[in-house]
């Protein structure tokens, strides 16, 4: 069985994650908050991705033609076997 060397990358990266969550007592509200302060005085432009929508949201959000075409389509695979 061949063992992965461990990453110095990855080491490193892992040591600055805990040591910055050591200092806020490994508090993750704490550690956000102090995160979005540097990004709030960093001169970067941070962007955040949209909110997940649930499937429950998004198939509501369908018109009922476009429900409709899926459950055709769903019951087409199901009779081909797909």
């Amino acid at each position: 069985m061949q063992t992965t060397q461990p990453d110095a990358i990855v080491a490193e990266l892992r040591e600055v994650r805990d040591e910055h969550a050591a200092r806020f007592d490994y508090d993750v509200e704490a550690i956000i908050r102090d995160i979005r302060a540097m990004q709030n005085s960093s001169d970067r432009e941070y962007v955040r991705p949209p909110l997940a929508v649930s499937l429950r949201e998004s198939a509501a959000r369908r018109s009922p033609d476009s429900r409709a075409d899926q459950a055709g389509e769903a019951r087409h695979l199901a009779d081909t076997g797909r």
